[in-house]
This record gives structure tokens, C-alpha cells and sequence, in this order.
């Protein structure tokens, strides 16, 4: 593929929160993860981890349980219970609604050690890092497949929840929720003039 090729892949990517009634074939899923294996790394540690959802019921425990804390967190801001109830109805159908998902998570397990706060915590950048080039990684091989998804940060907020509702193992920190399926919606966006983000030296 071209450098205009690439850079157009990029810019026609966008976040797609609808989808049609039609499953995600396991083949292109593998495909997609094997596209983010690829990404950079800190120190090739790979610190990346997946937890594919295909299944409804799955998608929906996990959503329920999301949207617990969700109802939790917003009640605790003191938001009026009507927008609580429209917010978390929202994310729930996002993330029940779309025919595949997959957890991203961070694993600190591989990465170096050190006995200094200022270190571990550049070192944990690093890794949370690594783990953004492979999301960035398997959302345009999503799009290049043919597919919508929208990246979702929400795990950020209760990774405890994530771990365990879903039972995974110790280490793995969710980090994001990628929903995926075949659009049921166009999307267009802008971006900032390049001008407007760039010194040169």
C-alpha cells in the first residue's frame, strides 16, 4: 500500500456506535488482534492483553456490572436521576448492542522494575503507551476490514468491575472496550488545521 493509501485508511476511520444485526466472523477478529500484536512496544514487552466478547451474554453481564458503578459514580456527583438513568442506559447500549467487543487491558508483568516512584511511574506510561499503539493498530484494521468500532475508556474507571466479571487473571488491568461490528451508520468528522498543533524547529 502507498503512503497516500495509508494516510487515507486513517483519515476515513471513525467512531461507529451503531451496527447491523450480523455477527463478526472469528477469522476476522483473529485477524484484528494479530494486526495490534504488531504495534510498538517499551522494550518489545508486548504489555497488551485481549479479552474478545462474542457472545451476548457475556456482553450484557459485563455492561449490567459497568453501569452499576457508572449509576454509582454519576449518583455521587449528584446529577439528576433522570440523566443518571439516560447516561447509563447509553453506555449499556453500546456495549450490549454491538455484535463483538474486545477488553483491552495493560499487564505490568513483563516490564522492568524499579525501586523509585519516578521510574515505575515512567515505566507504566511506557506500557499504557504500547498498549494505545496496539487500540490505534487493530482500529484501522478494523476499518480497512470493512468494519465500524468505537473505542471506549470507560474500564478506566472500574477495572475492578471489568476483572471481575469477566474473571480474568490478576494482572490484567482493563484499560479500554472496543466495540465492533458492520456499521449501521455513516460517521464524518473534522481535525484541527495542522498549523494549530505543530512547532517547528
Amino acid at each position: 500500500m502507498s503512503l497516500s493509501g495509508l494516510i487515507e485508511v486513517m483519515r476515513g476511520r471513525r467512531s461507529v456506535r451503531r451496527y447491523q444485526d450480523r455477527p463478526v466472523p472469528e477469522a476476522v477478529l483473529g485477524a484484528l488482534l494479530d494486526a495490534a500484536r504488531w504495534a510498538p512496544s517499551a522494550h518489545n514487552r508486548q504489555p497488551w492483553r485481549f479479552a474478545v466478547l462474542t457472545d451476548l451474554v457475556q456482553r450484557d453481564r459485563l455492561a449490567r456490572a459497568m453501569g452499576e458503578r457508572f449509576r454509582a459514580d454519576l449518583t455521587a456527583d449528584r446529577l439528576d436521576p433522570d440523566a443518571v438513568e439516560r447516561q447509563v442506559s447509553r453506555s449499556y447500549q453500546r456495549i450490549s448492542g454491538a455484535p463483538a467487543a474486545i477488553v483491552v487491558c495493560m499487564s505490568m508483568a513483563d516490564m522492568d522494575v524499579y525501586p523509585d516512584a519516578r521510574r515505575a511511574g515512567a515505566e507504566r506510561i511506557m506500557a499504557t503507551q504500547s498498549v494505545a499503539l496496539a487500540v490505534q493498530n487493530l482500529l484501522l484494521a478494523a476499518h480497512q476490514a470493512g468494519l465500524g468500532a468505537c473505542w471506549i475508556c470507560a474500564p478506566l474507571f472500574c477495572p475492578d468491575v471489568v476483572r471481575d466479571t469477566l474473571a480474568l487473571p490478576a494482572d490484567w488491568e482493563a484499560q479500554a472496550l472496543i466495540t465492533l461490528g458492520y456499521p449501521a451508520q455513516e460517521k464524518h468528522s473534522e481535525r484541527a488545521p495542522l498549523e494549530a498543533k505543530v512547532l517547528w524547529f
